[in-house]
């Protein structure tokens, strides 16, 4: 899925977000193993990640996989035209990811299909020894996120969620900040995943439905909290010294689906009267075993411009994404008054942001992510965002729709970890 960034929403996109040569090897990879990789969904969503991995010259993609040949064929012309040999590629039949998953000749899997695939796709490639990177949300049941969890130990084998806004420059930056101490000790978070995604994401723009809109239908829950809760995770030590306890959800009425067929459609249209399970907007609030807690906002259906509204607050000071500024007591020069984020940016600035020209994919989250998750499968060693952190941040899938669903009553967090978030040390951006 696409997703579009407002006027300032990330700051020093126009840079981009950089991976230096030294640390990720992008211009020459001489001596080095190439990893190979396989990429299946190669849709919008997995062309554009296609496109970065072969912007890695240590990077070999054997095969590709799609139930649309023409996608397919398109993915394999890709590969050609960056002067690799031509990929064998899987179209046949909702399983035929298997015969890809299953070869010998490759490293890792990316994942970027309809949602309802990710897990048995991830699940399939972990079995077969492979890493797996799968696409947003990783999972959308809880049996589906302990099937992750239970395979990857298993395996030993990582399962990377690709939660590129973990990834963002700034949302670096804060995590910079409050590890060395700016915010004092940290208490509350908010976040949400604020996009108007009616007309391209749910339903395209003549108004059929599309697969991602079927889930409006048949669900009423936080439909998409990763990118939301992404940065949360590091920012509260999330699995690695304090854990998710419980969490209440509440649903608003849906009207904002029926509102805009009738606008731009006419009362008559058929998705003008369907009736969809899903409210406009879900408000879910998480407590931490530690006492802290976090507001999660869903707000995709309603006519807005695009927003995270991340704010994080701790006893000496906080961080408003949404406006760009900090207060820090005993640090900021007006007391109690906003200052501008922009010098604590390149302040704080993270090591995996530096001065490289590219950007690719999203302000270059998407790159950064890739090139951390491909060094991660060449060394042998963790991903950046490990199996814990993907589950965690899926789970509010199913968690959310069985609290609406009991009239908002708080529902048990579960434990992925199995009690190790006590003694787990922070590993994500650790350098």
């Amino acid at each position: 899925m696409e997703r579009r960034m407002g006027r300032r929403r990330f700051l020093g996109a126009a840079a981009g977000t950089a991976i230096a040569a030294g640390m990720f090897g992008r211009a020459s990879a001489r001596g080095r193993r190439p990893v190979r990789v396989g990429v299946i969904g190669t849709g919008g969503r997995g062309t554009s990640l296609l496109g970065i991995l072969l912007g890695m010259e240590d990077v070999h993609v054997p095969a590709v996989c799609d139930i649309s040949l023409p996608a397919a064929e398109r993915a394999r012309q890709m590969v050609a035209d960056s002067g690799r040999p031509m990929p064998e590629a899987y179209t046949k039949g909702d399983h035929a990811y298997r015969g890809l998953v299953e070869r010998d000749d490759l490293d890792a899997v990316v994942i970027a299909t309809p949602w309802s695939w990710h897990t048995p796709m991830a699940v399939d490639a972990l079995q077969a020894g492979k890493y797996a990177a799968v696409e947003v949300p990783c999972a959308l049941t809880l049996d589906e996120c302990w099937d992750l969890v239970n395979t990857s130990e298993k395996t030993g084998i990582p399962c990377m969620m690709l939660e590129n806004w973990s990834f963002r420059r700034d949302n670096l930056a804060v995590l910079n900040m409050i590890r060395q101490g700016l915010f004092g000790d940290m208490v509350h978070c908010h976040c949400a995943h604020s996009h108007d995604c009616i007309d391209h994401w749910f339903f395209d723009p003549q108004g059929n439905i599309r697969w991602g809109g079927e889930f409006l239908i048949r669900r009423n829950c936080d439909q998409y909290p990763t990118h939301s809760l992404g940065p949360v995770l590091s920012w509260l030590d999330i699995n690695c010294g304090d854990a998710f306890d419980s969490v209440t959800s509440t649903a608003t009425e849906s009207k904002g689906i029926n509102a805009y067929f009738a606008r731009k459609f006419g009362p008559d249209h058929p998705n003008a009267k369907r009736k969809y399970a899903q409210g406009d907007i879900v408000t879910s609030v998480i407590r931490t075993h530690r006492g802290k807690s976090v507001v999660v906002n869903y707000d995709m259906q309603l006519p807005r411009p695009y927003d995270n509204r991340w704010m994080v607050q701790g006893t000496l000071g906080l961080y408003d994404e949404d406006r760009a500024v900090v207060y820090i007591e005993g640090r900021s020069p007006a007391y109690h008054e906003w200052e501008p984020f922009a010098p604590y940016q390149e302040a704080f600035d993270h090591k995996w942001c530096q001065e490289a020209p590219t950007g690719a994919g999203h302000g270059g989250t998407d790159e950064l992510e890739l090139a951390l998750f491909v060094k991660a499968v060449r060394e042998g060693t963790q991903t950046p965002l490990d199996v814990y952190d993907s589950v965690t941040m899926s789970a509010l899938v199913a968690l959310s729709e069985k609290s609406i669903a009991r009239h908002s009553e708080p529902v048990e967090f579960p434990d992925f970890t199995r009690g190790r978030w006590k003694t787990r040390k922070a590993t994500f951006g650790v350098v």
